[in-house]
């Protein structure tokens, strides 16, 4: 149950493992992770916890801790918390305890030498700790200030008297002998005495100040390292704190909390138990329960065993659509099953090497908060940031990371069902996040003009290009086609807030998938991706909102709720759910899954109303469906990845250098560059001489247009052109848009480039 560890750890290292904590009577004990480091022991529900969430802390220099039985142990600090805790075993218990017992004298030594002014001296008496301490200090600075003062008044008598003395012996040498020389002499003897004896007093306060230094270095350095630690867990109190307030104020607004006459009769007829439990646990399990419970708008069940063997009446729109019984083979074994050939498979030809790992990021500090902290309620693209917050990849390449699971769409592009394929654009969709989960590195923004091709005709059968369409507001314009049948096409424009404690990024445009076989054309738009942690902790990443998947040729919807991260859900993190349905509204499919792990898929063999409630008092649909199959599921990420921005094995290749490419490509961006081979004083300087060679350009636009401006009309329009995207209004959506114009990649294989725009 818990992990083997040494009988007898040494103080000071950190101790894990699991343990039974009581919580209540309802739940009784529950398994939780217990971390035992610098004398605090802290809980977690689960390892993958300790990234984020502590579920509570207590310091063992005030804790009491008592043995109760074979397994079982009690931690309390006198106040309200108090851990009722159960090893697994006598032995367990024992190695526990043996590490609780150390941590605690090491705690409570540390904490005493740091009341204490020096090895030999004597505590001050109870009550008068902070108050003795403040005047001592008080009292060994004016000391202090005393002898820097007398250090500066020998220095300057020195000066003086040195040049006294040396005037008289210069006096000395040119005077000839007689009846003035006794006197001469005598002089000389006074001012070396002078000198002297301020020489002596300088040594003396020198030999003071010093000692005095020495005597008091070591509880300054103790006392550093106290206020270090202390400000350390200032810093975690303040992060968890920053945490659930968010979440209550999100619970607050949606959860229904039971009443007091509700309370289960099984906790009123025990009572309550002081010390058992605390408020963690006790929230966390109860009172926020309805609160994120009512994320998933409906339930699944399995469906009857007769549809395992043959499909009946009432799902005879289904039953031929995927052939999807028990004894079937699943959506991925079906579409590929079917595709060992595609004529590009037959020809043998040479796939370049692609590189595997880039410099590893250099281990520089900057105060991130020192630069948001005057940024508060503006938007991200006109924030400053220097190359320290940054990713060596721009905001271009990572929308060509939406490419990452291509095959989705290509198995997508095999379906013979429109509903089927509908669930691999809906997998496809949730996909592309998988890669943000650990990248909390913000991508360059791109200048205006540039553009990032990818090349993967051979490999993988899509070429890809986009293109910095406008700089104000940033907007990039995305074409991928696929010799597979289909192609992929999107304008994102990025509107983002810095709320203080977060920030929040939500992309706007809609984005196309058109299938060329069957001419099913899709829209969907991205959800909101929330940055959290700005002031203090460690960045994490969440994505939250719901997208809704339009088939425009056959009405088909696939709705997709992403559940945001919820402090007090008992639910699996990164949540995705989905239901696919026809026209008509009729169910088809279930989807579940996460968007950093996997996506699967569920057909639906019948609906009804019931089960449990909503937050709005309508019943939840309940679906009936098979067993389900996977559809996506995350690629591991490359070895050392954690040293490399996290970067998956497509995003490593995406600023690789390659020949052939336009002059404004990514890949020639020199802030980047230096970014990635670490120079990052150098990235920094080339970042700011290229946004000023941008603001020059644009300033320049700006006279040519107000030059040719039509007076009549009134101020002035942008002039900037994309050069390879035409603006136009999307005949599917009716929003403002670009479409890829073409003449690309025909303008690559004749390598001529002059009408590109000098931009770096």
């Amino acid at each position: 149950m818990s992990e083997p560890k040494a009988p007898t750890p040494a103080p000071g290292d950190t101790y894990k493992g699991w343990l039974f904590k009581w919580t209540n009577y309802i739940k009784g004990y529950q398994r939780r992770w217990f971390v035992l480091s610098n004398g605090l022991l802290s809980y977690y529900r689960t390892q993958a916890e300790m990234g984020h969430t502590c579920r509570g802390t207590i310091n063992l220099a005030t804790a009491n801790i008592a043995v109760e039985d074979s397994c079982n142990f009690v931690i309390s600090n006198g106040g309200t918390q108090t851990y009722h805790l159960k090893a697994s075993s006598e032995v367990e218990r024992q190695r526990w305890i043996t590490a609780l017992e150390l941590a605690k004298a090491k705690a409570f030594r540390m904490q005493a030498e740091s009341d204490d002014s020096g090895d030999e001296s004597t505590p001050p008496a109870a009550g008068q700790g902070g108050g003795a301490r403040n005047s001592e200090v008080q009292s060994t600075l004016r000391t202090l200030g005393s002898k820097v003062e007398d250090l500066s008044t020998c220095n300057d008598l020195i000066a003086k008297h040195g040049s006294a003395l040396q005037r008289s012996l210069s006096e000395l040498e040119g005077v000839r002998l007689g009846g003035e020389t006794s006197e001469k002499i005598r002089q000389v003897t006074e001012r070396a005495t002078l000198f002297r004896i301020t020489s002596n007093a300088m040594i003396n306060a020198c030999r003071d100040f010093l000692a005095l230094a020495q005597a008091h270095s070591k509880r300054w350095q103790k006392a550093l390292q106290a206020e270090r630690e202390q400000r350390v867990r200032l810093e975690e109190t303040l992060e968890q704190l920053a945490k659930q307030h968010n979440h209550l104020e999100r619970a607050f607004r949606g959860a229904t909390v039971l009443p007091p006459s509700q309370s289960n009769p099984a906790i009123d007829s025990k009572g309550s138990v002081p010390g058992k439990g605390d408020a963690s646990d006790e929230d966390e399990e109860n009172e926020f329960f309805d609160a994120c419970e009512d994320v998933q708008e409906f339930i699944t069940v399995p469906a009857d065993p007769k549809y395992h063997r043959r499909s009946g009446s009432n799902v005879s729109g289904i039953s031929s659509e995927m052939g999807m019984d028990d004894g079937t083979t699943s959506l991925d074994e079906q579409s590929m099953a079917s595709n060992p050939e595609s004529p590009q498979s037959q020809e043998v030809v040479p796939v370049r090497k692609r590189r595997t790992r880039i410099p590893d990021k250099p281990n520089y500090s900057l105060n991130l908060w020192s630069i948001m902290k005057n940024c508060i309620g503006k938007e991200l693209s006109k924030i400053p940031m220097p190359v320290n917050f940054n990713e060596p990849l721009s905001m271009l390449q990572r929308l060509s990371e939406d490419l990452e699971y291509y095959e989705l769409l290509d198995r997508g592009a095999k379906c013979q069902s429109s509903l089927e394929q509908m669930c691999y654009v809906a997998a496809f969709t949730v996909s592309s996040y998988s890669t943000t989960v650990h990248r909390t590195g913000k991508p360059f923004n791109p200048l205006l003009g540039e553009t990032f091709e990818l090349d993967r005709l051979q490999e993988s059968g899509y070429r890809s290009l986009c293109e910095q369409v406008s700089h104000h507001p940033p907007a990039a314009a995305h074409h991928a086609i696929s010799e597979r049948g289909w192609t992929l096409r999107q304008e994102i424009a990025l509107a983002s807030k810095f709320r203080g404690k977060y920030l929040s990024i939500m992309p706007l445009g809609s984005i196309h998938c058109i299938f060329e076989k069957s001419n099913n054309h899709y829209t969907w738009k991205k959800v909101t991706t929330t940055v959290h942690n700005i002031i203090v902790g460690k960045l994490w990443i969440d994505q939250s909102g719901e997208i809704d998947i339009v088939n425009h040729r056959t009405g088909d919807r696939c709705h997709l709720k992403f559940a945001p991260y919820s402090y007090f859900s008992r639910d699996v993190a990164r949540k995705v759910t989905g239901v696919v349905t026809d026209k008509d509204g009729k169910a088809h499919y279930v989807l579940s899954g996460t968007w950093d792990e996997k996506m699967e898929c569920s057909r639906v063999m019948q609906s009804s109303r019931g089960g449990e409630n909503g937050a709005d008092g309508r019943q939840k649909t309940v679906y009936q469906t098979l067993k389900a199959k996977e559809l996506w599921r995350k690629t591991p990420l490359p070895e050392g990845a954690e040293n490399m921005y996290y970067f998956s094995t497509l995003a490593l290749t995406l600023n690789e250098p390659e020949e052939g490419v336009a002059p404004t490509d990514s890949r020639k961006r020199p802030d980047q560059r230096l970014m990635e081979q670490g120079r990052w004083e150098e990235a920094n300087a080339e970042k700011q001489r290229l946004e000023e060679k941008q603001r020059t350009a644009r300033r320049e636009r700006e006279r040519e247009a107000n030059r040719s401006a039509n007076p009549e009309e009134g101020g002035h329009q942008d002039s900037y052109k994309a050069m390879w995207f035409d603006r136009c209004v999307d005949p599917m959506t009716g929003e403002p848009t670009h479409i890829y114009r073409g003449g690309y990649w025909e303008t690559k294989e004749q390598g001529n480039w002059d009408s590109c725009p000098d931009i770096f």
